[in-house]
């Protein structure tokens, strides 16, 4: 309550972008305090058995994340571990670093507990990523994943490059890799998402990794643009070519249902819409791609996660673990815990 009513009004008097830059350096210096680190943890923290995952191999000691995109150039996932998440994925990196879209490209939307971002990709670049991945002492048990892209002035035809350069960089260095050809804010981006697209893609990332002596699972991270036609024959070239699980989903271009005044909608302009409006269609998504695998392949579910219900409702769905990001923003840092609370709760009730 008061992250709520205190700190989260504070921040949103604040510039989006520079809130999120201020929380992260602040967290940061803060943790250098003799204590601070120990003092989160035995807060925000939940260990039960009942949490406990093995996915891809990997052992998560509870299903919650957090999404690409918070932390693009890998520079703060020691401090944001703390707060309760097994996972954190970095990213989304690209090979060579770039500023992304012009200013002001960060919103909010308020009454709608939403973001609408057109980062386009800003990030460091993968040598950069990579560097802080593999000097950095990583905490105990936390397992991080990296988000792979093109660069916003690299073509379309020579995208696989692209995503070559960034899987070889991160792939020693990160638990698992995620394929992002679905975000909106990058020009043309999801053209890749076309059948020979995401074939010649998917066939050379899976080439790519057979180079090495380590296995390693890759992701594909999936629209909720696309149709639910267009879902599944995604999913079927996936499953063709060697992916091991999906994210669902990615952040949505539809502004539909959303209660601010239409004016002021088109006035914020393009970008990728998440939040609470994207939960019921990335819950519809994560359900078609379960029950078209079977439940064969794991997915991580992200999307309109701001309480326990909604996280439950993605679990119920057939996601096998969640992302949380603008729910995170929106909820605060305990957003973690309450969530693994009502876990473990609903797990002794049945």
């Amino acid at each position: 309550m008061l992250y709520k009513k205190v700190v989260r009004p504070l921040f949103f008097l604040l510039d989006p972008e520079f809130a999120h830059k201020s929380v992260v350096t602040s967290l940061k210096l803060t943790f250098f305090i003799p204590g601070i680190r120990l003092l989160c943890k035995k807060y925000f923290q939940v260990s039960h058995p009942l949490l406990q995952r093995e996915v891809f191999g990997l052992k998560f000691s509870n299903p919650i994340g957090l999404a690409a995109g918070f932390d693009k150039n890998a520079d703060y996932y020691n401090e944001l571990s703390a707060f309760g998440f097994s996972f954190i994925e970095v990213g989304t990196a690209t090979p060579k670093p770039q500023p992304g879209n012009p200013k002001p490209r960060l919103f909010r939307i308020i009454p709608d507990d939403a973001l609408i971002n057109r980062m386009g990709f800003n990030n460091k670049g993968v040598d950069y990523v990579k560097l802080q991945l593999s000097t950095k002492h990583r905490p105990k048990n936390l397992i991080i994943g990296g988000n792979i892209g093109k660069n916003t002035l690299t073509s379309n035809e020579n995208a696989v490059d692209d995503y070559l350069t960034a899987f070889r960089a991160l792939y020693p260095y990160v638990d698992y890799i995620v394929v992002n050809v679905s975000c909106p804010n990058v020009k043309d981006l999801r053209n890749l998402q076309d059948y020979d697209s995401l074939k010649s893609l998917l066939e050379a990332i899976n080439n790519e990794r057979k180079n090495y002596n380590t296995y390693k699972p890759v992701l594909l991270k999936v629209s909720p643009d696309l149709t639910d036609e267009q879902v599944l024959d995604t999913v079927k070239i996936a499953e063709i070519h060697g992916i091991d699980g999906y994210i669902a989903t990615n952040t949505t271009t539809s502004r539909s249902d959303l209660s601010i005044p239409e004016d002021k909608i088109k006035a914020i302009g393009n970008g990728g819409l998440s939040g609470r409006p994207l939960a019921k269609r990335s819950t519809e998504v994560i359900r078609l791609i379960h029950d078209y695998t079977n439940g064969s392949k794991p997915i991580i579910g992200v999307g309109g996660i701001h309480t326990p219900a909604d996280a439950i409702e993605k679990l119920e769905a057939g996601a096998t673990l969640i992302q949380v990001y603008t729910g995170f923003i929106y909820e605060g840092p305990a957003i973690v815990k309450r969530i693994n609370k009502a876990l473990i709760n609903k797990k002794l009730i049945q």
